[in-house]
């Protein structure tokens, strides 16, 4: 019997592979890590404290802050990215997501209430717009706030009674 007439056996060295994420899965997952360790290198000192990272991690972070060649930085976010997988990311990632998301909602209620500040300023009919939809709102003293931030504006004066009016109306609108 010659080695051409028996059955291919499939050789156990390879089966171990097959399990083993691709070359371009790993390299994505080691981008992802690098872009964690961007986003890190991009928190104030409080939030990265309350994340709790491991000493080595939070001072290669710190590290990187310090660092602004392009190509030292992209070696830095590499060694950042090394460092992330020895620690589990999920919780990390979670985080950040909860405060970009939080710092969208936040965006979204400033824009809002600039909006209505700029209304009120420009537009009469807006504060009766306002009563309507706020029961909440003080209209006399939102009243006497536009007439005054009006009157700051035509004489140049810094916007002191525009920014008690956006105060009020965040008190009035978001109860803050």
């Amino acid at each position: 019997m010659h080695a051409d007439d028996t059955p291919h056996q499939p050789d156990d060295e390879f089966e171990e592979f097959d399990d083993q994420p691709s070359k371009s899965q790993r390299k994505r997952d080691m981008h992802a890590l690098q872009d964690i360790g961007e986003q890190l290198a991009e928190l104030n000192n409080d939030r990265l404290r309350q994340l709790d990272l491991p000493e080595s991690l939070h001072d290669a972070v710190l590290e990187a802050r310090r660092i602004h060649a392009h190509g030292a930085r992209r070696r830095h976010m590499q060694y950042l990215g090394k460092l992330m997988r020895t620690i589990d990311p999920a919780p990390i990632q979670a985080k950040l997501d909860e405060w970009s998301g939080a710092s969208r909602e936040q965006n979204a209620k400033f824009h809002m209430l600039e909006r209505w500040r700029d209304r009120l300023l420009a537009e009469d009919e807006a504060l009766s717009e306002l009563a309507r939809d706020c029961a909440a709102a003080d209209i006399q003293k939102i009243r006497t706030l536009i007439r005054n931030a009006r009157k700051e504006s035509a004489a140049g004066k810094p916007p002191k009674s525009s920014r008690a009016l956006f105060i009020e109306l965040r008190s009035a609108l978001l109860g803050e």
